[in-house]
Protein backbone atom coordinates (compact mmCIF):
# COMPACT_ATOMS: atom_id res chain seq x y z
CA UNK A 1 0.00 0.00 0.00
CA UNK A 2 1.45 3.35 -1.07
CA UNK A 3 0.03 6.44 0.68
CA UNK A 4 -1.02 9.25 -1.61
CA UNK A 5 -2.48 12.70 -1.37
CA UNK A 6 -6.07 13.13 -2.46
CA UNK A 7 -6.07 14.83 -5.84
CA UNK A 8 -7.18 18.46 -5.99
CA UNK A 9 -10.91 18.61 -6.34
CA UNK A 10 -11.20 14.95 -5.30
CA UNK A 11 -14.33 13.69 -3.59
CA UNK A 12 -14.91 14.45 0.07
CA UNK A 13 -15.61 11.66 2.53
CA UNK A 14 -19.25 10.73 1.97
CA UNK A 15 -21.81 7.94 1.93
CA UNK A 16 -22.88 7.31 -1.63
CA UNK A 17 -22.95 10.65 -3.42
CA UNK A 18 -23.81 12.66 -0.34
CA UNK A 19 -21.08 15.06 0.83
CA UNK A 20 -19.59 14.35 4.23
CA UNK A 21 -18.18 17.60 5.59
CA UNK A 22 -14.71 17.37 7.00
CA UNK A 23 -14.24 13.65 6.34
CA UNK A 24 -11.15 12.54 4.44
CA UNK A 25 -10.33 9.28 2.80
CA UNK A 26 -6.72 8.32 2.19
CA UNK A 27 -4.12 6.59 4.34
CA UNK A 28 -2.07 9.78 4.38
CA UNK A 29 -4.69 11.16 6.80
CA UNK A 30 -3.91 8.48 9.39
CA UNK A 31 -1.37 10.59 11.25
CA UNK A 32 -3.82 13.50 11.48
CA UNK A 33 -6.45 11.15 12.84
CA UNK A 34 -4.01 9.81 15.41
CA UNK A 35 -3.08 13.31 16.57
CA UNK A 36 -6.79 14.13 16.84
CA UNK A 37 -7.36 11.03 18.95
CA UNK A 38 -4.52 11.93 21.30
CA UNK A 39 -5.82 15.48 21.67
CA UNK A 40 -9.34 14.23 22.26
CA UNK A 41 -8.47 11.71 24.94
CA UNK A 42 -6.27 14.28 26.66
CA UNK A 43 -9.14 16.78 26.63
CA UNK A 44 -11.54 14.20 28.03
CA UNK A 45 -9.28 13.82 31.03
CA UNK A 46 -10.19 17.39 32.01
CA UNK A 47 -13.87 16.54 32.50
CA UNK A 48 -14.69 16.35 36.20
CA UNK A 49 -15.64 12.75 37.10
CA UNK A 50 -19.24 12.46 38.14
CA UNK A 51 -20.37 15.54 36.25
CA UNK A 52 -23.28 15.17 33.80
CA UNK A 53 -20.98 15.54 30.79
CA UNK A 54 -18.63 12.94 32.22
CA UNK A 55 -21.44 10.48 32.83
CA UNK A 56 -22.75 10.92 29.32
CA UNK A 57 -19.37 10.57 27.58
CA UNK A 58 -18.50 7.43 29.50
CA UNK A 59 -21.08 5.17 27.90
CA UNK A 60 -23.31 7.05 25.46
CA UNK A 61 -21.82 9.15 22.70
CA UNK A 62 -23.74 10.48 19.69
CA UNK A 63 -26.66 8.29 20.70
CA UNK A 64 -24.59 5.10 20.71
CA UNK A 65 -25.00 3.32 24.04
CA UNK A 66 -21.82 1.63 25.20
CA UNK A 67 -19.32 3.82 23.36
CA UNK A 68 -17.56 6.81 24.89
CA UNK A 69 -16.04 9.86 23.25
CA UNK A 70 -12.40 8.67 23.30
CA UNK A 71 -13.43 5.46 21.53
CA UNK A 72 -15.61 7.36 19.05
CA UNK A 73 -12.67 9.63 18.32
CA UNK A 74 -10.43 6.60 17.84
CA UNK A 75 -12.88 5.40 15.18
CA UNK A 76 -13.32 8.96 13.80
CA UNK A 77 -17.01 8.10 14.02
CA UNK A 78 -19.93 9.93 12.44
CA UNK A 79 -23.49 8.97 13.33
CA UNK A 80 -25.77 9.39 10.31
CA UNK A 81 -29.10 8.58 11.99
CA UNK A 82 -30.10 12.23 12.05
CA UNK A 83 -29.25 12.81 8.40
CA UNK A 84 -32.36 11.21 6.97
CA UNK A 85 -32.64 7.90 5.16
CA UNK A 86 -29.56 7.27 3.03
CA UNK A 87 -29.56 3.95 1.21
CA UNK A 88 -26.27 2.18 0.58
CA UNK A 89 -25.51 1.55 -3.11
CA UNK A 90 -26.13 -1.95 -4.46
CA UNK A 91 -23.27 -4.38 -5.00
CA UNK A 92 -22.80 -6.94 -7.75
CA UNK A 93 -19.54 -8.77 -7.04
CA UNK A 94 -18.19 -12.27 -6.41
CA UNK A 95 -17.25 -13.50 -2.95
CA UNK A 96 -13.92 -15.25 -2.42
CA UNK A 97 -15.72 -18.62 -2.40
CA UNK A 98 -17.18 -17.94 -5.86
CA UNK A 99 -20.74 -17.16 -4.73
CA UNK A 100 -22.51 -13.89 -5.64
CA UNK A 101 -21.89 -11.01 -3.25
CA UNK A 102 -24.76 -8.53 -3.11
CA UNK A 103 -26.23 -6.41 -0.33
CA UNK A 104 -29.52 -8.29 -0.70
CA UNK A 105 -27.67 -11.38 0.50
CA UNK A 106 -27.56 -9.67 3.91
CA UNK A 107 -31.07 -8.22 3.96
CA UNK A 108 -31.62 -9.36 7.56
CA UNK A 109 -28.12 -8.44 8.78
CA UNK A 110 -25.96 -5.46 9.62
CA UNK A 111 -23.11 -5.00 7.14
CA UNK A 112 -19.78 -3.48 8.16
CA UNK A 113 -18.36 -2.54 4.77
CA UNK A 114 -14.79 -1.55 3.87
CA UNK A 115 -12.47 -1.48 0.86
CA UNK A 116 -9.17 -3.38 1.20
CA UNK A 117 -6.16 -4.04 -0.98
CA UNK A 118 -5.61 -7.78 -1.37
CA UNK A 119 -1.84 -7.19 -1.68
CA UNK A 120 -1.59 -5.00 1.43
CA UNK A 121 0.70 -6.08 4.26
CA UNK A 122 0.44 -3.04 6.52
CA UNK A 123 -2.70 -1.05 7.33
CA UNK A 124 -5.26 -3.45 5.84
CA UNK A 125 -3.49 -6.24 7.72
CA UNK A 126 -3.95 -4.33 10.96
CA UNK A 127 -7.62 -3.89 10.18
CA UNK A 128 -7.94 -7.66 9.67
CA UNK A 129 -6.90 -8.09 13.29
CA UNK A 130 -9.54 -5.56 14.32
CA UNK A 131 -12.24 -7.53 12.51
CA UNK A 132 -11.23 -10.75 14.28
CA UNK A 133 -11.40 -9.10 17.70
CA UNK A 134 -14.61 -7.16 16.92
CA UNK A 135 -16.29 -10.39 15.83
CA UNK A 136 -15.18 -12.03 19.08
CA UNK A 137 -16.59 -9.10 21.09
CA UNK A 138 -20.06 -9.65 19.64
CA UNK A 139 -22.35 -12.06 21.46
CA UNK A 140 -23.05 -15.37 19.65
CA UNK A 141 -26.68 -14.40 19.01
CA UNK A 142 -25.65 -11.03 17.58
CA UNK A 143 -22.74 -12.37 15.54
CA UNK A 144 -25.04 -14.33 13.25
CA UNK A 145 -26.73 -11.06 12.23
CA UNK A 146 -23.53 -9.13 11.46
CA UNK A 147 -21.49 -9.45 8.25
CA UNK A 148 -18.02 -8.00 7.83
CA UNK A 149 -17.81 -7.32 4.09
CA UNK A 150 -14.77 -6.03 2.27
CA UNK A 151 -14.42 -5.04 -1.38
CA UNK A 152 -11.15 -5.54 -3.21
CA UNK A 153 -9.56 -2.17 -3.98
CA UNK A 154 -6.79 -3.59 -6.16
CA UNK A 155 -7.86 -4.20 -9.79
CA UNK A 156 -4.43 -5.60 -10.66
CA UNK A 157 -5.15 -8.70 -8.56
CA UNK A 158 -8.88 -9.30 -9.05
CA UNK A 159 -9.20 -13.09 -8.89
CA UNK A 160 -11.07 -14.93 -6.15
CA UNK A 161 -7.82 -16.79 -5.46
CA UNK A 162 -6.10 -13.46 -4.73
CA UNK A 163 -8.66 -12.35 -2.14
CA UNK A 164 -8.92 -15.85 -0.64
CA UNK A 165 -5.15 -15.96 -0.19
CA UNK A 166 -5.18 -12.60 1.60
CA UNK A 167 -8.02 -13.78 3.85
CA UNK A 168 -6.13 -16.92 4.83
CA UNK A 169 -2.84 -15.11 5.36
CA UNK A 170 -4.44 -12.70 7.82
CA UNK A 171 -6.40 -15.12 9.95
CA UNK A 172 -9.85 -14.32 8.62
CA UNK A 173 -10.50 -17.73 7.12
CA UNK A 174 -11.94 -18.88 10.45
CA UNK A 175 -14.30 -15.89 10.76
CA UNK A 176 -17.59 -17.29 9.51
CA UNK A 177 -19.18 -13.90 8.83
CA UNK A 178 -16.27 -12.44 6.84
CA UNK A 179 -16.80 -11.86 3.11
CA UNK A 180 -14.28 -10.52 0.60
CA UNK A 181 -15.76 -9.46 -2.71
CA UNK A 182 -13.98 -9.00 -6.00
CA UNK A 183 -14.81 -8.72 -9.69
CA UNK A 184 -13.51 -7.36 -12.96
CA UNK A 185 -11.50 -4.13 -12.79
CA UNK A 186 -14.57 -2.36 -14.17
CA UNK A 187 -16.82 -3.80 -11.45
CA UNK A 188 -14.34 -2.84 -8.71
CA UNK A 189 -14.07 0.69 -10.06
CA UNK A 190 -17.86 0.97 -10.19
CA UNK A 191 -18.17 -0.16 -6.56
CA UNK A 192 -15.57 2.35 -5.38
CA UNK A 193 -17.30 5.11 -7.35
CA UNK A 194 -20.72 4.20 -5.94
CA UNK A 195 -19.40 4.53 -2.37
CA UNK A 196 -17.27 7.58 -3.23
CA UNK A 197 -14.14 5.78 -2.05
CA UNK A 198 -11.03 7.28 -3.60
CA UNK A 199 -8.78 4.67 -5.23
CA UNK A 200 -5.55 5.78 -6.88
CA UNK A 201 -3.77 3.36 -9.21
CA UNK A 202 -0.08 2.97 -10.02
CA UNK A 203 0.17 0.77 -13.12
CA UNK A 204 3.96 0.69 -12.94
CA UNK A 205 4.02 -1.10 -9.59
CA UNK A 206 0.49 -2.56 -9.71
CA UNK A 207 -0.16 -0.93 -6.36
CA UNK A 208 -2.99 1.23 -5.05
CA UNK A 209 -3.81 3.86 -2.45
CA UNK A 210 -7.40 3.80 -1.27
CA UNK A 211 -9.89 5.29 1.13
CA UNK A 212 -10.23 3.82 4.60
CA UNK A 213 -13.92 4.45 5.22
CA UNK A 214 -15.96 2.02 7.31
CA UNK A 215 -19.66 1.99 6.39
CA UNK A 216 -22.14 0.53 8.89
CA UNK A 217 -25.30 -0.48 7.04
CA UNK A 218 -28.52 -1.49 8.79
CA UNK A 219 -30.62 -4.58 7.87
CA UNK A 220 -32.91 -2.32 5.81
CA UNK A 221 -29.97 -1.16 3.68
CA UNK A 222 -29.50 2.34 5.10
CA UNK A 223 -26.38 3.91 6.61
CA UNK A 224 -26.27 4.25 10.40
CA UNK A 225 -22.64 5.24 10.99
CA UNK A 226 -19.37 5.92 9.24
CA UNK A 227 -15.87 5.53 10.67
CA UNK A 228 -12.27 5.18 9.49
CA UNK A 229 -9.50 2.70 9.99
CA UNK A 230 -5.99 4.12 10.04
CA UNK A 231 -2.86 4.07 12.13
CA UNK A 232 -5.07 4.40 15.21
CA UNK A 233 -6.58 0.96 14.60
CA UNK A 234 -3.29 -0.55 15.77
CA UNK A 235 -4.88 0.01 19.20
CA UNK A 236 -6.78 -3.17 18.57
CA UNK A 237 -8.81 -3.74 21.74
CA UNK A 238 -10.67 -0.38 22.04
CA UNK A 239 -10.95 0.08 18.27
CA UNK A 240 -12.48 -3.38 17.83
CA UNK A 241 -14.80 -2.88 20.78
CA UNK A 242 -16.09 0.36 19.27
CA UNK A 243 -16.60 -1.33 15.91
CA UNK A 244 -18.56 -4.13 17.56
CA UNK A 245 -20.72 -1.59 19.42
CA UNK A 246 -21.60 0.17 16.15
CA UNK A 247 -22.56 -3.13 14.53
CA UNK A 248 -24.62 -4.24 17.51
CA UNK A 249 -26.38 -0.89 17.80
CA UNK A 250 -27.43 -0.99 14.13
CA UNK A 251 -29.53 -4.09 14.78
CA UNK A 252 -33.16 -3.98 15.92
CA UNK A 253 -33.32 -3.75 19.71
CA UNK A 254 -34.63 -7.32 20.01
CA UNK A 255 -31.48 -8.70 18.31
CA UNK A 256 -28.85 -6.76 20.24
CA UNK A 257 -26.68 -8.42 22.83
CA UNK A 258 -23.88 -7.64 25.26
CA UNK A 259 -20.63 -6.47 23.66
CA UNK A 260 -17.39 -7.65 25.23
CA UNK A 261 -14.25 -5.56 25.52
CA UNK A 262 -13.87 -2.05 26.88
CA UNK A 263 -13.87 1.54 25.70
CA UNK A 264 -10.69 3.55 25.44
CA UNK A 265 -10.33 5.20 28.85
CA UNK A 266 -9.74 8.91 29.25
CA UNK A 267 -6.11 9.96 29.61
CA UNK A 268 -4.82 10.05 33.18
CA UNK A 269 -1.63 11.64 34.54
CA UNK A 270 1.03 8.94 34.73
CA UNK A 271 -1.22 6.30 33.14
CA UNK A 272 -0.23 3.98 30.30
CA UNK A 273 -3.26 4.21 28.00
CA UNK A 274 -3.44 6.13 24.72
CA UNK A 275 -2.74 9.80 25.36
CA UNK A 276 -1.18 9.16 28.77
CA UNK A 277 2.38 10.14 29.63
CA UNK A 278 3.68 7.34 31.86
CA UNK A 279 6.76 7.52 34.03
CA UNK A 280 9.80 6.02 32.29
CA UNK A 281 10.05 2.27 32.07
CA UNK A 282 13.14 0.99 33.92
CA UNK A 283 14.82 -2.31 34.66
CA UNK A 284 18.07 -4.20 34.91
CA UNK A 285 20.17 -4.48 31.76
CA UNK A 286 19.76 -7.63 29.70
CA UNK A 287 21.40 -6.32 26.52
CA UNK A 288 23.20 -2.98 26.39
CA UNK A 289 23.63 -2.24 22.70
CA UNK A 290 25.44 1.02 23.43
CA UNK A 291 28.47 -0.88 24.76
CA UNK A 292 28.50 -3.76 22.30
CA UNK A 293 32.06 -4.31 21.10
CA UNK A 294 33.24 -1.03 22.60
CA UNK A 295 35.01 -2.40 25.64
CA UNK A 296 32.88 -0.16 27.86
CA UNK A 297 31.32 -1.59 30.99
CA UNK A 298 27.66 -2.52 30.72
CA UNK A 299 25.15 -0.20 32.35
CA UNK A 300 23.53 -1.68 35.43
CA UNK A 301 20.06 -0.51 34.42
CA UNK A 302 18.16 0.85 31.43
CA UNK A 303 15.38 3.41 31.23
CA UNK A 304 13.17 4.79 28.47
CA UNK A 305 13.96 8.23 29.94
CA UNK A 306 17.19 8.13 27.92
CA UNK A 307 15.06 8.06 24.75
CA UNK A 308 13.30 11.34 25.55
CA UNK A 309 13.18 13.46 22.43
CA UNK A 310 12.76 10.53 20.05
CA UNK A 311 9.91 8.24 19.06
CA UNK A 312 10.39 5.04 21.03
CA UNK A 313 9.21 1.50 20.37
CA UNK A 314 8.77 -0.60 23.53
CA UNK A 315 8.77 -4.30 22.62
CA UNK A 316 7.50 -6.62 25.39
CA UNK A 317 8.48 -10.29 24.88
CA UNK A 318 9.48 -13.48 26.67
CA UNK A 319 11.52 -16.59 25.88
CA UNK A 320 8.43 -18.73 26.57
CA UNK A 321 6.39 -16.91 23.91
CA UNK A 322 6.47 -18.66 20.53
CA UNK A 323 5.00 -15.73 18.60
CA UNK A 324 7.61 -13.39 20.09
CA UNK A 325 10.27 -14.85 17.81
CA UNK A 326 8.62 -13.31 14.75
CA UNK A 327 8.12 -10.04 16.62
CA UNK A 328 11.79 -9.82 17.60
CA UNK A 329 12.90 -10.44 14.02
CA UNK A 330 10.53 -7.74 12.76
CA UNK A 331 11.68 -5.25 15.40
CA UNK A 332 15.34 -5.94 14.69
CA UNK A 333 14.83 -5.56 10.94
CA UNK A 334 13.00 -2.25 11.42
CA UNK A 335 15.65 -1.03 13.86
CA UNK A 336 18.37 -1.91 11.35
CA UNK A 337 16.50 -0.02 8.61
CA UNK A 338 15.77 3.13 10.62
CA UNK A 339 19.04 3.31 12.54
CA UNK A 340 19.06 6.03 15.18
CA UNK A 341 16.00 7.82 13.79
CA UNK A 342 13.72 5.87 16.14
CA UNK A 343 14.69 4.34 19.49
CA UNK A 344 13.88 0.72 20.31
CA UNK A 345 13.80 -0.74 23.80
CA UNK A 346 13.09 -4.42 24.40
CA UNK A 347 11.45 -5.58 27.63
CA UNK A 348 12.08 -9.23 28.51
CA UNK A 349 9.20 -10.36 30.73
CA UNK A 350 9.33 -13.10 33.40
CA UNK A 351 12.62 -14.60 32.23
CA UNK A 352 15.84 -15.51 33.93
CA UNK A 353 18.79 -13.45 32.76
CA UNK A 354 20.36 -16.43 31.02
CA UNK A 355 17.17 -17.35 29.12
CA UNK A 356 16.56 -13.79 28.02
CA UNK A 357 20.12 -13.24 26.86
CA UNK A 358 20.09 -16.50 24.92
CA UNK A 359 16.98 -15.39 22.99
CA UNK A 360 18.43 -11.93 22.38
CA UNK A 361 21.60 -13.53 21.01
CA UNK A 362 19.66 -15.97 18.81
CA UNK A 363 17.82 -13.04 17.19
CA UNK A 364 20.94 -10.84 16.99
CA UNK A 365 19.23 -7.94 18.74
CA UNK A 366 21.15 -4.71 18.26
CA UNK A 367 18.91 -2.53 20.41
CA UNK A 368 18.96 -2.41 24.23
CA UNK A 369 16.82 -4.84 26.23
CA UNK A 370 15.93 -4.49 29.88
CA UNK A 371 14.96 -7.31 32.22
CA UNK A 372 11.47 -7.34 33.75
CA UNK A 373 11.92 -10.54 35.75
CA UNK A 374 8.75 -10.14 37.83
CA UNK A 375 6.60 -8.71 35.05
CA UNK A 376 6.21 -5.42 36.92
CA UNK A 377 6.65 -3.19 33.88
CA UNK A 378 4.49 -5.42 31.67
CA UNK A 379 1.73 -5.25 34.28
CA UNK A 380 2.03 -1.47 34.54
CA UNK A 381 1.61 -1.17 30.76
CA UNK A 382 -1.22 -3.73 30.83
CA UNK A 383 0.55 -5.92 28.29
CA UNK A 384 -2.27 -8.46 28.34
CA UNK A 385 -0.55 -10.91 26.01
CA UNK A 386 2.89 -11.22 24.44
CA UNK A 387 4.30 -9.92 22.24
CA UNK A 388 3.02 -6.43 22.97
CA UNK A 389 4.20 -3.19 21.37
CA UNK A 390 3.87 0.35 22.72
CA UNK A 391 5.00 3.41 20.77
CA UNK A 392 5.86 6.59 22.68
CA UNK A 393 6.08 10.11 21.29
CA UNK A 394 9.25 12.19 21.77
CA UNK A 395 7.76 13.63 24.98
CA UNK A 396 6.87 10.17 26.31
CA UNK A 397 3.15 10.13 25.46
CA UNK A 398 1.58 6.79 24.53
CA UNK A 399 0.61 6.88 20.84
CA UNK A 400 0.05 3.21 20.03
CA UNK A 401 -0.66 0.05 22.01
CA UNK A 402 -0.68 -3.12 19.91
CA UNK A 403 -1.13 -6.68 21.21
CA UNK A 404 0.25 -9.54 19.12
CA UNK A 405 2.84 -9.63 16.38
CA UNK A 406 3.64 -6.41 14.53
CA UNK A 407 5.08 -7.37 11.16
CA UNK A 408 7.90 -5.17 9.93
CA UNK A 409 5.63 -3.79 7.22
CA UNK A 410 2.95 -2.84 9.75
CA UNK A 411 5.42 -1.37 12.22
CA UNK A 412 7.20 0.55 9.47
CA UNK A 413 3.94 2.03 8.19
CA UNK A 414 2.84 3.15 11.65
CA UNK A 415 6.21 4.70 12.49
CA UNK A 416 6.46 6.58 9.19
CA UNK A 417 2.91 7.84 9.65
CA UNK A 418 3.38 9.23 13.15
CA UNK A 419 6.92 10.52 12.58
CA UNK A 420 6.79 12.88 9.62
CA UNK A 421 10.60 13.19 9.58
CA UNK A 422 10.81 9.63 8.32
CA UNK A 423 10.32 9.49 4.53
CA UNK A 424 7.62 7.15 3.29
CA UNK A 425 9.06 4.23 1.31
CA UNK A 426 8.93 4.72 -2.44
CA UNK A 427 7.37 1.31 -3.23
Amino acid sequence: MTPAEEPAGGPARQPGNRPGPGRRSLFVIAAVALVAVIAAVTAVALVVPGSPSSAKSSDDYQGRAGINKPTADLLTMDTLAGDGVIHAPALDLTNEDGTPLTLSRFKHDVVVLTFNDDQCTDLCALFAQDVIVADHDLSPSTRKHVAFVSINANPYYPSTADVQTWTDQHGLGHVGNWYYGTGTPEQLAAAAHAYSVNVQLDPATKSVAHGTEIFVISPNGTYTDMADFGTQDADTAPFSHGLAVLADDALPASQRGPVAGADLPAALPGGTEIGDTPSPITGGTLVDASTSGSGSSERASLSSASDHGSYTVLDFWSSSCTACAAQLDAAEAEHAELGTAVDFLGVDVDDSTSSGRAVAADHHLSFPVLSDTKGTQAARFQASSLPYTVILSPNGKVLVRHPGVFTQEELDYVLRTVDKKLPMPSD
